[in-house]
């Protein structure tokens, strides 16, 4: 449950609620394998409305929040949109914000659980600037989709201000003043093409009605996971933990501006980037799914080391982070590792009690950081600055 109640979009036949994280929306409503594929076609929605929105209003705002944040904010047009991270001041992920202005006021779209210590950290930070923030999840409700236009299935997203507030997802491309570290000759990211759509709240029992009228399909966060997964796309209540740094997570490839002025972290972002590695990195798992165990955050992820006597241990190397049943890939996860991890070694995941043989794909190399050593690539834009 959120602090508007449990979604109408609960009352579909076959709605299973979700727990954890996603409580308060639908995990699936039947079938998690065909929510994906009708996902996929743009068919079909997610209903978000658990996560928070903030509001960020007056002449100020991105000025402000371009001072603060990892972003370039300032040069934001009506119905543009883009992502941000707050860091500590170690450069280490505190926030991550899906970002859209539409002219007279800036929408932040975050996990609900970061919302309170955000609206706090923001209203302390404000001194004499012209900013005013507001909570304004109990009127809005977010709606994921990967359809082309939020009309196309049956959204009508919210215009306050005139400008219509649909988030669409920059991970499909390294960004202006970005760089990406997966050396991949095609991102999976390159057909991503997800939108998260603001609705009026009193809206949804229409959503509702226009699914079970057949208009629209509905899907559960278990395919958004999946989906979300299999392109390497970091989502800040799962794959960041006290200690992340962005480039970690390859999300420098999206929610970093390189060459923008001072930030808090930012010092080290550069230095991390230019001069050293990130201690650990991000991989996607393929999973052994032959004794029907998938899983989950948290599980300890152990690399198989020859001793010199021939005989072999396992060490802890990592952790998972998020985990998911493919309609194509099968059992799939995100999990973060040692930097050292060589991409060669045979890992395996505990999990209630059994060990999960995991294939290792690149996703952030060992080689990420120390950009002098990288040999600039030609190829798709990989490994180079965003233009």
């Amino acid at each position: 449950m959120t602090q508007a109640g449990v979604s109408p979009l609960l009352e579909l036949d076959g709605a299973v609620q979700a727990d954890g994280l996603d409580a308060g929306v639908a995990a699936h409503y039947g079938n998690p394998m065909i929510e994906q594929r009708r996902l996929l076609a743009g068919e079909a929605v997610v209903d978000l409305s658990n996560r928070g929105v903030l509001g960020v209003a007056g002449p100020d705002r991105l000025t402000w929040l371009n001072s603060i944040s990892s972003q370039e904010l300032r040069g934001l047009t009506p119905g543009q949109s883009t992502e941000t991270l707050l860091l500590d001041p170690n450069g280490r992920i505190e926030y991550a914000m899906a970002v859209v202005d539409d002219g007279v006021e800036t929408w932040l779209i975050l996990e609900a659980g970061e919302l309170p210590g955000l609206h706090a950290w923001l209203d302390k930070m404000r001194f004499t600037l012209r900013v005013q923030v507001v909570d304004h999840s109990l009127a809005y409700a977010v709606v994921g989709t990967m359809a082309a236009e939020p009309s196309d299935v049956h959204l009508a997203p919210a215009a306050p201000n005139g400008v219509a507030l649909a988030w669409r997802d920059p991970w499909g491309r390294v960004g202006t003043g970005g760089f990406q570290y997966a050396d991949a000759p095609a991102h999976p990211a390159a057909d991503w093409h997800w939108t998260e759509t603001l609705v009026p709240r009193d809206g949804l029992p229409a959503l509702r009605d226009a699914v079970r009228a057949g208009t629209v399909s509905a899907a559960g966060t278990l395919a958004l996971e999946a989906l979300r997964i299999a392109v390497w796309r970091p989502r800040r209540a799962t794959e960041v933990d006290e200690k992340t740094l962005p480039h970690e997570l390859d999300w420098l490839r999206s929610a970093v501006h390189l060459s923008k002025g001072c930030y808090r972290g930012q010092e080290t972002v550069a230095k991390v980037h230019n001069l050293g590695h990130p201690p650990r990195r991000l991989v996607l798992l393929h999973l052994d799914g032959s004794d029907a165990v998938l899983p989950v955050h948290g599980d300890e992820v152990q690399a198989t080391k020859r001793l010199a006597d021939g005989e072999t241990e396992r060490r802890a190397v990592g952790v998972i982070t998020s985990s998911a049943r493919h309609h194509e890939l099968g059992p799939i996860a995100l999990a973060v590792i040692k930097r050292t991890v060589p991409a060669d070694v045979t890992l395996h995941v505990q999990s209630q009690g059994i060990s999960v043989a995991a294939a290792q794909e690149i996703i952030v190399p060992q080689s990420a950081g120390s950009v002098a050593e990288i040999p600039r690539l030609p190829r798709l834009g990989i490994r180079t600055p965003g233009h």
